[in-house]
């Protein structure tokens, strides 16, 4: 992504943020390495950046409930910048994701550490259990990095909004 595409991206959500009446300090990350807690390696994810905000004053608004907010905000700014670039250039859409005051990241980390505990818990009881609803990006999560235990499977059940994964003891 070259500087000209990376200063559109960040004046795109700086004005969007101005627009809805907040404020920022706006940053675009290229690339996710493994140093990044929270968030998944390159190699599991492909090219992708981070858009973070970055503010001192209050922005729980802006992430809301469960994040719903911070994802229907990523989606416009997504929507925006792809019409700014890939409709007029012809390119392929632009890889990003919106986190604001790191709020994504840390509820990345919360629930890959729910998901080991709870695949863990499963190992020993030898019982299913059922993670709380989640968006489809956070069920990839949980599903990318639970394809490491080996004693357990799991499966998203349900139907959106209360879409859910059930961890359950892998049976030979």
């Amino acid at each position: 992504m070259n500087e000209d595409v990376k200063n559109k991206i960040i004046e795109i959500v700086k004005d969007l943020l101005d627009k809805v009446g907040f404020e920022g300090e706006v940053k675009l990350t290229e690339s996710l390495t493994e140093s990044e807690p929270g968030m998944l390696t390159e190699e599991k994810r492909g090219n992708f950046s981070v858009v973070s905000i970055e503010s001192d004053k209050d922005l729980s608004i802006l992430i809301g409930k469960n994040g719903q907010n911070l994802s229907a905000f990523d989606h416009v700014v997504r929507l925006l910048v792809n019409r700014a670039f890939a409709v007029s250039t012809g390119q392929p859409p632009i890889n990003f994701i919106v986190d604001i005051n790191d709020y994504r990241k840390s509820k990345t980390n919360y629930l890959i550490e729910t998901a080991r505990n709870i695949a863990k818990r499963v190992v020993q009881t030898q019982k299913a259990e059922a993670l709380p609803p989640m968006s489809s990006y956070e069920r990839r999560l949980v599903h990318t990095e639970l394809a490491a235990f080996k004693e357990v499977q799991t499966e998203s059940i349900g139907q959106e909004p209360r879409r859910r994964i059930v961890v359950k003891p892998l049976t030979l």
